[in-house]
């Protein structure tokens, strides 16, 4: 990701997709790696790593991960070195998740498919 200058609760929305109160929410529940910058006037500023760790959260939440294993994950990161293996197993557990989700998803799209199919060899 390319440096910009530290960006506004209202930007960050609007750039992410959140909503401004998702963000605080994210801030308050231990989502976030770590306290978002303040400016003077004690508005947020987020930075360039603020943003990629949003994009990371709300890719987690996208595919289902509950928002108690998204802050086990955040708390062990902020932990740094020492926790890669339990952060390893978290993430393939969530991916086993998902990967069993698509599977049950091309599933469904194939029996679409097969009843589409039937109805164009009639119509």
């Amino acid at each position: 990701m390319t440096t910009v200058p530290a960006l506004g609760i209202a930007e960050v929305a609007e750039r992410t997709g959140l909503t401004t109160h998702t963000l605080r929410y994210y801030e308050r529940d231990g989502l976030l790696l770590g306290e978002v910058d303040r400016d003077a006037g004690g508005r947020r500023r987020y930075t360039d790593r603020d943003l990629e760790w949003i994009a990371m959260v709300t890719r987690l939440r996208a595919t289902g991960m509950p928002i108690r294993d998204v802050r086990r994950y955040a708390a062990l990161v902020r932990s740094g070195a020492g926790s890669e293996a339990e952060r390893l197993q978290l993430l393939r557990a969530h991916r086993a998740r998902v990967q069993a989700e698509l599977d049950a998803t091309a599933a469904h799209l194939a029996a679409i498919d097969h009843k589409i199919g039937l109805y164009e060899g009639t119509v």
